[in-house]
């Protein structure tokens, strides 16, 4: 049995790619258990406190 953790982000479109990275260069030991990376599509976030969407609301 390996510990696993998960993070989840929502980050704007133009940051996937630098996020992506910089979690494979910190989580990459080349071993079992490093992990993956899911990418998926955010149709919309609301702040809830202010009711800003979009992007504004990340």
């Amino acid at each position: 049995f390996l510990p696993k953790v998960k993070l989840e982000m929502v980050v704007d479109d133009a940051t996937v790619e630098p996020v992506i990275d910089a979690i494979t260069k910190a989580a990459s030991t080349g071993k079992i258990g490093d992990g993956k990376i899911f990418v998926s599509t955010i149709e919309d976030a609301v702040r809830i406190r202010t009711g800003e969407t979009g992007p504004e609301a990340l």
